[in-house]
């Protein structure tokens, strides 16, 4: 006789997902994914060590946020890479949660999340600590004194952060390069599942208050492995050439040629995407979610040839790449980039990575999981 199923998914009632997130102090790719993890999977919180409503989406003020009770770690909610040190303790000292799940959206924090017995865990990593593991990108641009630091923490922090790892009860790495990297730092063999674009294409647009369209855009964060001062410093050599950086742009003079818009609404970010004549990004992401996220307004991109640019870009179909991140490498590539894209098959490559099957995924793992 074979032994009827039980638990939530079986009963047919919804599981109890809580999710995790390292800090939401920024719009970044994670954060979206993290926004997305938790309105699709109906969570019912969101843990995070710090939130900033005026810093991230807009979208986590409808879900209820529980943030870390140490008073030290909020302090550098402007710049939480300065709150290395601390975030340890913060997210060691975090309540357990109790839950059917618990879904940790990390990149070197939430994975340490707390949980009670019977709870499943799963982690989705947009990449390993990248402070412990490619530590030459994480402290690019800082001083001597900061290098030492953080090579002074870095035995104890490894320790710490692959226990982390080992207490998960399943891996997803949102690409092939970063399932190389959990490999790597843990032993732990990730199902790849990449990230859902986010982007609602249909919302309403504003206009960029001085920008014509026909721009070359790239979406960036001012640090050195994001690559924004790469291809600054390319179209300052192409003056016939316009690039828009959305974000803060690295330095303070900028080529008549460069704009930088700053943080921008979503209603000017789509238009943004809608009128560029391509996404340009020389960054080495984990997945990278600008291109794809361009590619659903029809725009096609223009990416390095890495990470995890490698997944989400359809050479010839949805944009092409770049071999390396070379200024002549740049150069080469934006003034013979064509024209005449077929914008519905650009589309077509953006709809692979639908959030409801991202979600419906999710959902398969956290009852497989529920049901050991």
């Amino acid at each position: 006789m074979t032994g009827a199923a039980s638990g939530p998914e079986a009963s047919g009632s919804r599981p109890d997902v809580v999710v995790a997130h390292d800090y939401l102090t920024q719009r970044g790719g994670a954060e979206r994914v993290a926004l997305e993890l938790a309105t699709r999977l109906q969570a019912r919180e969101v843990v995070t060590s710090v939130y900033s409503p005026e810093l991230t989406f807009d979208g986590f003020r409808d879900l209820v946020i529980r943030q870390s009770p140490s008073r030290l770690v909020h302090l550098f909610a402007d710049d939480m890479r300065r709150a290395l040190p601390v975030l340890r303790r913060a997210w060691s000292r975090m309540e357990p949660v109790t839950a059917d799940a618990v879904v940790c959206s990390s990149s070197g924090w939430a994975h340490a999340m707390p949980v009670a017995a019977g709870t499943a865990k799963i982690v989705y990593c947009h990449n390993p600590a990248r402070w412990l593991y490619q530590p030459g990108d994480y402290v690019q641009g800082h001083s001597p004194l900061v290098r030492a630091a953080l090579a002074a923490l870095s035995p104890g922090l490894r320790r710490w952060d692959r226990r982390a790892a080992a207490s998960a009860d399943a891996y997803l790495a949102n690409s092939r390069s970063v399932a190389e990297r959990i490999r790597r730092a843990y032993g732990i063999e990730a199902e790849v599942l990449p990230p859902p674009v986010a982007v609602d294409t249909d919302g309403p647009q504003d206009p960029v208050p001085g920008v014509e369209p026909g721009y070359f855009l790239t979406v960036s964060r001012p640090r050195g492995y994001k690559g924004a001062d790469a291809l600054i410093d390319a179209f300052a050599g192409m003056p016939e050439h316009r690039l828009v950086v959305v974000g803060s742009a690295p330095g303070d003079r900028l080529p008549s040629n460069v704009s930088t818009v700053g943080r921008v609404p979503e209603e000017q970010l789509r238009w943004l995407y809608a009128h560029a004549r391509a996404l340009v990004s020389v960054s080495r992401e984990d997945f990278g979610l600008t291109p794809v996220e361009a590619n659903a307004f029809g725009c096609p991109a223009l990416v390095v040839r890495a990470g995890g640019f490698l997944d989400s870009t359809a050479e010839g179909e949805s944009g092409l790449f770049l071999d390396d991140d070379a200024r002549d490498t740049i150069i080469r590539g934006v003034r013979s980039f064509p024209g005449g894209w077929d914008r519905d098959a650009i589309r077509r490559n953006a709809a692979r990575f639908s959030g409801e099957q991202f979600a419906a995924r999710v959902r398969e793992v956290i009852a497989e999981h529920m049901s050991r």
